[in-house]
This record gives structure tokens, C-alpha cells and sequence, in this order.
């Protein structure tokens, strides 16, 4: 009793200390939140309001180029300028409204008068422009300053894109307005500066529009606010080039930190009530606490390092103690053998009895591995039905063998698996360590190469690896030395060059370069095995450097009109592969319009921005491009069009049997008439009889190469 009053004050105080402190915490925490939250609104907030803003942009831009793909084409200016009407509708204002939903198209001739108007796919008087034509206009005059004194653009740049924008209001309702003139897309069609007609399109900001921006950005509620209509804090303005406001993008903002708040609030409630009740039991369980923190954290290493279904070693503690244990070999002369073992029927056994079957037999896989081998012996799962043992102190091959025929022997034996016996069998790939310089990865390597061999040639055994299994590998990095070599101007690399004939068969178009090796040792190497051999080991940027700047070089010094040069996908990644191919040009001196690439359809079908943005500089230069072995891939018709190659390539495959097979005939037919619809040339490759060029001919195809040698018409069309 006499304690009580001794112990009470000291309680009091440790009880108020405690609970002060736990207010304090509370309050910073809750002040905190509070602070969090609204910040993290804030920053979602303005990020909304930059996604709609670029979304707003993407569409302008898209309304360009949809507009641009009928504006810049030779048939727009000499049908316009002819009056041809219904071509007008069907190609500069139906189809556009139809294919793209441009709600609005005028044609005005070279005074701004409307000799053509489309509203809601309907054709209606040219009159009607003057409804629109206050609006209209201020982008239109800007649009005929530009053409008559054009923005200077770099050199490097291509040509200067003429168009005029701007957001507007027609009919109280907010419209993107885009104004281009219809100019050639060649120099086959001339006009005078001045008379361009121009096509001016409209797209309303409607509900359609506004959709595609929010389920681009996965915005909700994505809606057009009118300026009479209240304007939350979720919303953009539609402002025009005058800065006069024409509406607002409104939508309904997302509150990640409200909504967390919301979503918390019941568990923190519950968690401050269950804080209360541990913080009375806080100083009596501190040491049960570290206690049970530390057998935690042994828990933790342990999962680190082991197989949680196994129990096993798993790749990371592996690593770790293969590893060691060559070092350790290298010290004491001792070898080892590093086993790498895989259940033969184990997808079976999946797909069979199910996945708790599969790992029921995992588990008694690890039990009669562990029973087979030795106590110093390592036996680890790398993931699914892969095991690895590392075996200590081995004496020579035959003591690895001995153990992995234990192994199958053991492995052969039925399991036990929901209630029925299941024969598995296993194959395992035996590597041993060659010396002190012997390394962890390369003994893996090794034994992953035997084990893949122990599979190939029957499964149910061990394979010892070999050193021949390797001269594959050895093999490349040979040639891939020897290429590195050869590109220094030291080792037999040239190129050969292919004709390609116009359709008499004795006028030479052009040339393909052709890479060729003639290897000291191996002789003629094949071409795709060395530019295969290039591409994995980087080398490819190199090799075709050195292919552009000799074929440049060779044309730049003869009377031939092209030369075409096949080019990797890889070279077509890198950003700046359009700048190395002008520099070339610059410094042989040769022609852009000489130079045409050769890309294959798997480019077309990755549909990345670099590549795209490279071939459309490659073109914009001068330099054509070429779609080679053209019906072999899986390129469709949108590929075609978005990439805009200049000329098609028919495989010669297909060549090969037009003479003999009325499918070939009637494929190579299509393919061709496809090209001249695309307006692009078309040459047939591997032309060999005067009966093939014939069928060619007659079916527009004009430019042929022969796959005979020595090249020469007379060799192949006889």
C-alpha cells in the first residue's frame, strides 16, 4: 500500500508523456494527411487538365494530316480545277466527312470564292459558305499570306508545310478549322504561285470528339461546357487565336486523395481505436515485440535464399555457392560437377492432374534428390521443373556419371500423385570445371548446352557436355572477328551489283548492291548468315555504313540512274540513321534521287514511332524506299499507306512459277495492279524466261532484275 503512492505519479507521468506524444503524432499525421491529400488532387487535377489540353492538340493534328492525305495529290488539283464535281465529292468532301467525320468541307477557287460545299455528308449550294465565311476568314487570309510569302524552313527540313488552324465558333458551337491548298503531290502537275484553290475542312468539338480524348486519357464524364453553363475547376477553355474564349472541356475529376481518404477512413477509425487499446500495452510487449521481430527477420533470410514449396536452395543462394565452391576448387585442384536436371513429362502432368499435382510432384522430386546425393553435395530449384546440383570433390566424368544414373534410376520410379502412379523420367546436362579459371556462368552455360542435347537425342539420360557443342558459338565470334576485320578494308567484303531492266529487256533502270564475302578460309559465306551474325552482335549499323557509303560511291562515278540498298530494321531504329544517310550523300556527292532503300515488311508491321519518323525523313529528302520481297510478310494495306514507299518488290517466289501455276499468275496480277493503285512503281525479281517478262509486261510491270549470272538480258530472257 505504501507503493501505491510512489509508483502512481511516476505511472501518471509515463501515461500523460506517452499520451502526449501519441496526440502529437496523430495530429501530424492527420495535418499531414489533410495536406496530402489536397496536394495529391492538385497535381491530378492540373495532370487532367494537361491530358485534355494535348488530347485537344492530337485531334487538331490529326484533322491536319486526315486533310493533308487529300490535299497534297495530283488529282485534287486537276480535278478542281476542272470543275469535275462528282470526284470532287467522293475524294474532297463525302469521303471525308464519311471516313474521317470532318462535318464541314469548302472548296474556294484562287479569289476566295466557294465552288464546292459539303455539310454532314450532304453536297449543298457553294452559297452557303457565306454563312461560315465571317468566321473563316481570318484563317484563310492567313493561309494566302503564307502562300504568297512561304516560311523559311532549313534545307534539312523538307519543304514548308502550309497550313493555317484555329479553334472557331460556328453556329454558337465550338469546330476545329484547318485550311491547306490542293498543290501537286509531283512535278508531273504545275501550277502558277497564286492560283492554288483551297480546301477548308471543319470538324465540330461534339460529343464524338470529345469521347476519343477522354477514352484516350481514360477521363470520365468527358463533356463541352457552353460560356453560359457554370465552369468547374475540372475544365479547359477552347480559345481561339484571338484569345476569345468558345467553350470549355469539362469532365469529372478524379480525387485519388479524396477517394483514398474515403476508402481509409473506416480502417484508420478502426485502427486510431485498436492504437488506443495497444498503446496501454505498449512498454510490456516492446521486448515480446523484438522478440518476434527478430524471429521475423530470420524468417525473412531464410525465404531469401530457399525454395518456398521445396524447402531447397534456390538460383540466388545457387549462384552464391557455386560460385564459392570454384573458388574454393580452384585453391585445392579438387573439380566439380555441376548437374542441371529437367522433369521429361512434367507439362503433362499439369495439364493432366492439374497444377496442385504439379507441385505435389516438384516436392517429391526435391525429397529423392536430396536422398541421392551426398551431405556436402548442393541440390537447388531454379524455377518449375528445373534442379541443379552442384557435386563436390568429383574424381574424373565416370563419378558424375554414377551419380546421374542414380538419379534417372531414382527419377524412373512411379509417383504418387492423387491417387495414381505417375512414370515421369528425367534428362540431365553434365558440365565439370576445366581448372581455376573455370567461371559459374560459363559452367551453367554449359550444362543448360548438355542438358538441351540430352533432350534432343531422346530425353531419359544424361549428357556429358562436349567441347564440339560449343563450335557453334566459337564459330559466330570467329566471324563476327573476322567481319569486324573485313570492314577495315582488310578481309575480301564487296559489293556486287544486280541490274534491273526495263521492260525490253536490254535498257538497264538501275542497280541493286548486293553484299558479298568471299571468306580466306570458309570462301563464299552466305550473306544471311554473316548479316544475321551482324545483327546479334551488333555489328549491323556498321556493316550497312560501310554498304551505303561504297554503293554511293560507285553510282556517284557512272551514268546509272539508281542504286537500291538493302537496309536492316535495325538501322531503321536508330534516330539518327536519316542524318548518317544524308551525310553520305553530301560527302560522294550523289544525288538523293539516285539512293533507294530496300526495307522488308516486318519493319511495317512494328508500327514504331522512330522508324516511322526516319523512313518519312528518308523520304522527305529525296531518298527513295523500297518495299523488298513484297506478298512474303503480312503487311496490310493501312501499313502501306500511313509509310507512303516509293516502289514494291514481288518476291521471286511468286515469279518463279507464273508460267506454271494460274495462282501464282493471278497473285503477282494482283500484287502489281495493287502497286499502280497505290501510284508506286513495281519491279519483279528473279525474272528468267522471255515468257515470264511477257506476263509482266502485259500485266504493267515494267522493271525487272534476273537472278542468273553472269547478269546480262541475254542470259536470262531467251
Amino acid at each position: 500500500m505504501n507503493e501505491g503512492p510512489n509508483s502512481s505519479p511516476l505511472t501518471r507521468q509515463v501515461t500523460l508523456t506517452v499520451l502526449a506524444l501519441a496526440a502529437f503524432a496523430l495530429a501530424m499525421v492527420v495535418g499531414f494527411g489533410i495536406y496530402a491529400t489536397a496536394q495529391a488532387d492538385h497535381v491530378s487535377l492540373e495532370r487532367q487538365k494537361i491530358l485534355i489540353a494535348n488530347g485537344l492538340k492530337d485531334q487538331i493534328a490529326a484533322v491536319q494530316r486526315e486533310q493533308e492525305s487529300v490535299t497534297v495529290w495530283d488529282d485534287s488539283v486537276t480535278n478542281v480545277k476542272a470543275g469535275n464535281e462528282p470526284w470532287i465529292e467522293e475524294n474532297l468532301s463525302v469521303w471525308m466527312y464519311t471516313y474521317y467525320g470532318h462535318n464541314r468541307i469548302y472548296i474556294l477557287d484562287a479569289a476566295n470564292h466557294p465552288v464546292h460545299a459539303m455539310r454532314e455528308g450532304k453536297v449543298l449550294a457553294p452559297a452557303v459558305y457565306g454563312e461560315d465565311e465571317p468566321e473563316l476568314q481570318p484563317t484563310i487570309q492567313k493561309l494566302r499570306a503564307m502562300i504568297a510569302e512561304p516560311p523559311k524552313q532549313e534545307a534539312s527540313a523538307g519543304p514548308a508545310k502550309l497550313v493555317a488552324g484555329d479553334l472557331v465558333s460556328l453556329g454558337g458551337k465550338p469546330a476545329i478549322l484547318s485550311v491547306m491548298p490542293l498543290v501537286p503531290s509531283s512535278d508531273r502537275v504545275t501550277q502558277e504561285p497564286g492560283s492554288e484553290y483551297l480546301h477548308v475542312s471543319v470538324e465540330f468539338i461534339n460529343d464524338a470528339v470529345i469521347a476519343r480524348i477522354a477514352d484516350k486519357y481514360l477521363l470520365d464524364g468527358a463533356h463541352l461546357l457552353s460560356l453560359s453553363q457554370p465552369v468547374g475547376s475540372a475544365a479547359v477553355p477552347l480559345v481561339d487565336s484571338r484569345g476569345i474564349i468558345l467553350g470549355y472541356l469539362g469532365w469529372d475529376q478524379e480525387r485519388p486523395g479524396l477517394t483514398l481518404v474515403r476508402k481509409m477512413g473506416p480502417a484508420l477509425l478502426i485502427a486510431l481505436l485498436v492504437g488506443v487499446g495497444v498503446l496501454a500495452f505498449l512498454l510490456r510487449r516492446l521486448r515480446r515485440a523484438s522478440s518476434a521481430l527478430q524471429t521475423s527477420q530470420d524468417r525473412a533470410q531464410y525465404l531469401a535464399f530457399h525454395d518456398t514449396l521445396t524447402g531447397l536452395p534456390n538460383r540466388a543462394l545457387f549462384d552464391d555457392r557455386l560460385r564459392r565452391t570454384l573458388l574454393f576448387a580452384s585453391h585445392d585442384a579438387a573439380r566439380v560437377a555441376l548437374l542441371y536436371l529437367d522433369l521429361d513429362r512434367f507439362k503433362h502432368v499439369n495439364d493432366t492432374f492439374g497444377h496442385p499435382a504439379g507441385d505435389e510432384l516438384v516436392r517429391q522430386t526435391a525429397a529423392r534428390l536430396r536422398q541421392t546425393i551426398r551431405e556436402i553435395d548442393t541440390v537447388a530449384r531454379l524455377g518449375g521443373d528445373e534442379f541443379a546440383i552442384i557435386l563436390l570433390d568429383v574424381r574424373d566424368v565416370r563419378s558424375a556419371e554414377d551419380v546421374a544414373e542414380r538419379l534417372l534410376q531414382k527419377l524412373c520410379e512411379p509417383f504418387k500423385l492423387v491417387d495414381d502412379q505417375v512414370f515421369v523420367g528425367a534428362s540431365i546436362g553434365i558440365a565439370l570445371s576445366s581448372g581455376p579459371e573455370t567461371d559459374a556462368d560459363d559452367l551453367l552455360r554449359k550444362a543448360d548446352i548438355a542438358l538441351y542435347e540430352a533432350k534432343k537425342n531422346g530425353r531419359g539420360r544424361y549428357q556429358i557436355f562436349a567441347g564440339d557443342m560449343d563450335d557453334l558459338l566459337l564459330r559466330k565470334r570467329k566471324v563476327e572477328a573476322e567481319l569486324r576485320k573485313a570492314l577495315t578494308g582488310a578481309g575480301g567484303i564487296k559489293l556486287a551489283y544486280q541490274p534491273v531492266f526495263a521492260a525490253d529487256g536490254r535498257t538497264i533502270l538501275g542497280a541493286e548492291a548486293l553484299v558479298r564475302w568471299g571468306h580466306e578460309v570458309h570462301g563464299a559465306l552466305p550473306a544471311a548468315q554473316f548479316i544475321a551474325i551482324a545483327e546479334e552482335r551488333g555489328l549491323i549499323g556498321e556493316l550497312g555504313k560501310w554498304a551505303l557509303l561504297e554503293a554511293c560511291r560507285f553510282v556517284a562515278g557512272t551514268k546509272l540512274p539508281w542504286v537500291a540498298v538493302n537496309v536492316s530494321p535495325m538501322q531503321l531504329r536508330d534516330v539518327g540513321f536519316a542524318e548518317q544517310v544524308a551525310s553520305i550523300l553530301a560527302d560522294t556527292g550523289l544525288d538523293p534521287s539516285r539512293l533507294q532503300l530496300e526495307i522488308t515488311e516486318n519493319v511495317l508491321l512494328e508500327n514504331n514511332d522512330t522508324v516511322r519518323s526516319v523512313l518519312a525523313d528518308l523520304r522527305g529528302s529525296g531518298v527513295g524506299v523500297v518495299l523488298d520481297d513484297f506478298g512474303t510478310g503480312y503487311s496490310s494495306l493501312s501499313h502501306l499507306r500511313r509509310h507512303a514507299i516509293d516502289k514494291l518488290k514481288i518476291d521471286r517466289s511468286f515469279i518463279r512459277l507464273l508460267d506454271e501455276d494460274d495462282k501464282a499468275t493471278a497473285i503477282v496480277k494482283a500484287l502489281i495492279e495493287l502497286a499502280l493503285a497505290l501510284n508506286v512503281d513495281v519491279t519483279a525479281e528473279g525474272v528468267e524466261t522471255d515468257a515470264q517478262k511477257t506476263l509482266l509486261v502485259g500485266m504493267g510491270c515494267h522493271q525487272a532484275s534476273c537472278s542468273r549470272r553472269p547478269w546480262s538480258p541475254a542470259s536470262c530472257w531467251r
